[in-house]
């Protein structure tokens, strides 16, 4: 029985479930590798009992079309929700990972989603700490900046006649300017 198997069955087991879904790598992989379904699951993922359909359908047309769900067309609503209803739902409920009623137009999540979303949003080590907002820079934003400060000090500071900077050449400050920020992108890049 291999790791993943095994996960949804324990969850299901933990949570009384009468039944418990089977999903092998390639079933899983198969299921994430349309981005609809994808989306579908992140719209689930923070919600509990039943939602609308049309809710789901609306929401991911927005994210399709990098837009608010106010500002969609019912056109990009429409190429949305047809392939959710015929294809992309019955799909996820087939397998387990939504009860999915169609002719109520509801959606509901089951515990085999959580194993889907450990691949869908798997846990990297960030240098980021909980307690830090998404409005403070992070590491490397702090790195450019200060490459960007740097950068126009040695600019200015040559360019108006500064000492020492009026020693360097102009073309060494450019250079060096080059450097850092080459130097920052390829260590962001290997990081």
């Amino acid at each position: 029985m291999s790791a993943t198997t095994q996960q949804v069955e324990e969850q299901s087991n933990s949570t009384d479930m009468s039944t418990s879904v089977e999903l092998s790598e390639d079933q899983i992989y198969h299921l994430l590798q349309n981005e609809r379904r994808r989306n579908v699951l992140r719209y689930l993922h923070d919600t509990e009992g039943q939602v609308s359909m049309r809710d789901i359908a609306e929401q991911v047309a927005a994210w399709e079309n990098d837009s608010t769900v106010q500002s969609i067309t019912s056109s990009e609503r429409q190429r949305v929700y047809i392939p959710l209803y015929q294809s992309h739902l019955p799909k996820l409920d087939e397998e387990g990972v939504i009860e999915y009623d169609q002719s109520r137009g509801t959606v509901t999540k089951t515990e085999t989603a959580n194993v889907l979303y450990e691949y869908l949003e798997p846990t990297t080590t960030d240098d980021t700490t909980d307690n830090e907002s998404d409005d403070e820079p992070t590491r490397w934003e702090r790195y450019y900046l200060g490459a960007s400060g740097l950068g126009a000090t040695l600019l200015a500071g040559s360019t108006l006649g500064f000492s020492p900077f009026a020693l360097l050449p102009h073309g060494s400050i450019g250079l060096a300017i080059l450097g850092m920020f080459w130097t920052l992108t390829l260590g962001q890049r290997l990081a």
